[in-house]
């Protein structure tokens, strides 16, 4: 970009101060009231539609010009807008969230699920790390850009999502199929659960903050066991039992360890925290996982990054007590490396035995990119710029995101989410949990973090 066009956006932005900091916490407060409560089944997920021409009103209001998309079902809405930069050969960069979040229960919870309470210091409610505080952020920056009239060094999209809490059946993985030319362009995107901080110890006594920027995600996977057997009368004795032989496999994956596998993004990982603790994270120690809980609560997510997992999350079986059921089956949960798929998949075969078959119900890939290049850079200098103690570092979820569907386009993702979190906050607990929240600070410290990002990047 031309030295002019530089100075320019840094005048705008110094003018702009606070302007998209000022609006952030009303966004992602009005964002949350928006019921989106994704059951995962179409004719009880609700809210998609309503928030997504609200996201689109507020988007139009300054000047863009926007596209509705509903995604092959009634209301399933997705949201597009692009922002032109200054050089149009470059790649265009993708900003995308999801406005889908998981169903809450209100008797649970200290204040209302969906009230977008601000309290303490914190905004409240189901979405708001999960992922309605991104997408605040980005529809701010988004408002002020277009408002202030700011050119960005490239394209810019912005995408708001449906159903990306079921595998994005109707959301992400429906437009890559359907829609591909609303990504138009794009070579490089930037999503959720990443960009936060963990403070972790020096050797001096200080705190050294890592933020954990995502570069890879495990597989995601729902299988279903059948098992099937003779019906017949409970007060029988009965040698083939379908639900006996579902229970007996269902337990014996349960409480299988998968091998311990090191994905470079993980080894990466945890090079940098031996480098700045002065601990020894190595993989190939008896008690690595004593180590990583040294970490405290984010070692719920590192830990599960070394190893495939299979975790059975629900049974079902027959109809009248008295009856045994001719079938029964069972869901399990399974998140697979990168590059373990067909291993896995033997070794479950052996784990559930020849009387037990298995189906995907849901199967998306694993992904991994390297953590190089220009918007990497551009990502630890715009930490470095507001948190002089700060550290980008690798990590890899071992959940998913709706970065599975984009990298079918060739798409770089990157979760980029950027919080500076207190360091006793559990905030891999609120991810799906009661009385999920996020820091009012952390929101205007990632609005300052993403816009000098997106206005070098």
């Amino acid at each position: 970009m031309a030295k002019s066009q530089q100075s320019q956006n840094s005048q705008q932005s110094e003018r702009a101060r606070g302007r998209a900091e000022a609006e952030v916490v009303d966004l992602v407060s009005a964002l949350i009231r928006f019921d989106t409560s994704n059951t995962g089944e179409p004719e009880t997920t609700k809210g998609e539609r309503e928030c997504a021409e609200w996201v689109a009103a507020r988007l139009e209001e300054v000047g863009y010009e926007t596209e509705y998309v509903e995604s092959g079902a009634p209301g399933r809405g997705n949201v597009f807008a692009r922002l032109r930069g200054a050089d149009p050969e470059r790649g265009a960069l993708m900003i995308h969230g999801h406005l889908d979040v998981v169903p809450a229960e209100p008797s649970d919870w200290s204040v209302h699920p969906f009230s977008g309470a601000v309290a303490d210091g914190y905004v409240w409610g189901r979405g708001a790390v999960d992922m309605k505080d991104m997408v605040g952020m980005t529809l701010a920056l988004a408002r002020q850009f277009k408002a202030e009239g700011t050119v960005p060094p490239r394209d810019l999209v912005f995408a708001f999502l449906a159903d990306e809490e079921a595998g994005g059946t109707w959301g992400s993985q429906w437009l890559v199929e359907h829609r591909p030319d609303l990504f138009e362009g794009v070579t490089e995107a930037v999503g959720e659960v990443g960009g936060f901080s963990l403070s972790v110890p020096r050797p001096d006594g200080s705190d050294a903050r890592l933020y954990l920027v995502e570069t890879a995600e495990k597989g995601l996977g729902w299988m279903r066991l059948t098992a099937k057997a003779r019906a017949g009368h409970g007060s029988f004795l009965h040698e083939d039992n379908a639900v006996t032989i579902l229970s007996e496999a269902v337990a014996r994956l349960g409480r299988h360890t998968f091998p311990l596998v090191v994905p470079d993004s993980v080894a990466e990982f945890l090079g940098a925290l031996s480098a700045e603790t002065g601990l020894d994270f190595d993989p190939s120690s008896p008690d690595i996982d004593g180590t990583l809980e040294k970490l405290g609560t984010v070692s719920r997510i590192i830990g599960a990054t070394l190893r495939d997992t299979a975790n059975p999350t629900m049974l079902a079986a027959g109809y009248k007590a008295n009856v045994i059921p001719q079938t029964a089956s069972a869901v399990v949960d399974c998140r697979v490396l990168p590059g373990r798929q067909a291993a896995f998949e033997r070794e479950v075969d052996e784990l559930i035995g020849p009387d037990v078959t298995r189906e995907w119900i849901t199967k998306l890939d694993s992904y991994e990119t390297t953590f190089d290049g220009h918007l990497v850079d551009a990502m630890n200098d715009a930490i470095l710029a507001h948190d002089p103690n700060g550290r980008t570092v690798p990590y890899m979820l071992s959940a998913g995101t709706d970065a599975k569907a984009l990298a079918k386009l060739g798409i770089r993702c990157f979760g980029f989410a950027p919080l500076q979190l207190p360091p006793d906050l559990d905030f891999t607990a609120l991810f799906h949990g009661v009385d999920e929240r996020v820091p009012v600070d952390a929101l205007e410290f990632g609005t300052r973090v993403l816009e000098h990002f997106l206005l070098n990047s």
